[in-house]
């Protein structure tokens, strides 16, 4: 008997139920939860999470024969990382519901209902497969605060060369360019020299990510009308554009072509985000155009009636 979800967020008791497979890493969560939070908008729907099972236990559900029909059991399954893959599949057989994945999954797309796959990935074109503009996420627009802005700093990573000198004459560059009610934060990522060295270029602007919880990025994004991302961050990118923000980017350079760095271009491409040193953002062709992609796939998954 596979488990049964374990924490039960929103809905009410006559509610269908969307399970969310969680590997416990934020950043898959956030993807899983704007997806089934666009859902419940639309729906009385109740969001309930559970961890992967052990692979054993699931290739078991997989593949035995003569499994029941469950009269409690979930609408529909979604998890993004690939320790949820055989328990999406596995909960899929058992429970005869339709299973999504928010990646490009480590098996074949053919085993899932559906596939959210970002367009960096270069998914193939399937009925069961849609392209996402970057990963899914949970922010929503807030009102608006005339004049504000904030600035998120990220850090070395694999795919860029961190170049803490460059980053702060951008932001130094931008401030003086830009008279408005900045904010700056920091991420886990980001060294303590440069934490260092912006909370002396700002001040009490400044804001370290050791200072902020979970709902300050969400709080920030929605009320500020601007939001500069070092290029490292693509998915703050995203999220700022979801929040209804006007984006631009602070170079870094680049240690290769890569998948993070082409979902980015192909933004600049479309006219949604600049980069470095528009400051004003004069180059955005569309700027305060409606993004959200978890808002647009709920959609379709409507419309194909498993809710």
């Amino acid at each position: 008997m596979p488990p049964v979800a374990e924490t039960d967020v929103s809905g009410s008791d006559n509610s269908k139920q969307i399970w969310i497979v969680s590997d416990g890493k934020p950043g898959h969560l956030n993807q899983s939860r704007g997806l089934a939070e666009a859902i419940a908008r639309r729906c009385d729907v109740c969001i309930s999470e559970q961890p992967p099972m052990g692979k054993l236990q699931a290739l078991r559900l997989c593949f035995s024969a003569g499994l029941p029909r469950m009269d409690e059991k979930p609408t529909l399954i979604i998890g993004a990382g690939h320790a949820t893959h055989l328990t999406l599949l596995a909960l899929r057989r058992f429970y005869r519901a339709p299973a999504v994945v928010l990646m490009q999954p480590s098996l074949s797309t053919g085993f899932f209902d559906l596939c959210l796959i970002p367009e960096h990935d270069q998914p193939h074109k399937r009925p069961n497969i849609i392209t996402t503009r970057g990963a899914l996420n949970r922010m929503q627009p807030g009102e608006k605060v005339p004049g504000s802005g904030v600035v998120l700093i990220g850090g070395p990573s694999k795919h860029f060369d961190w170049d803490e000198t460059a980053v702060l004459s951008q932001v130094e560059a931008l401030l003086a360019a830009e008279p408005r009610q900045w904010l700056i934060g920091s991420s886990r990522r980001t060294p303590a020299s440069t934490e260092q060295a912006l909370a002396a270029l700002a001040g009490g602007r400044f804001v370290p990510a050791a200072e902020t919880g979970p709902d300050w990025l969400p709080q920030q994004l929605g009320r500020a009308e601007v939001c500069w991302v070092t290029q490292d961050s693509a998915s703050m990118v995203y999220e700022a554009l979801t929040a209804g923000c006007k984006v631009g980017v602070l170079t870094l350079d680049e240690q290769a072509d890569n998948r993070i760095s082409r979902g980015v271009d192909e933004l600049r491409a479309q006219g949604l985000v600049s980069r470095a040193p528009d400051w004003t953002l004069e180059c955005l062709s569309m700027p305060g155009m409606p993004f959200n992609e978890a808002e647009r796939c709920a959609e379709a998954i409507l419309k194909r009636g498993w809710l």
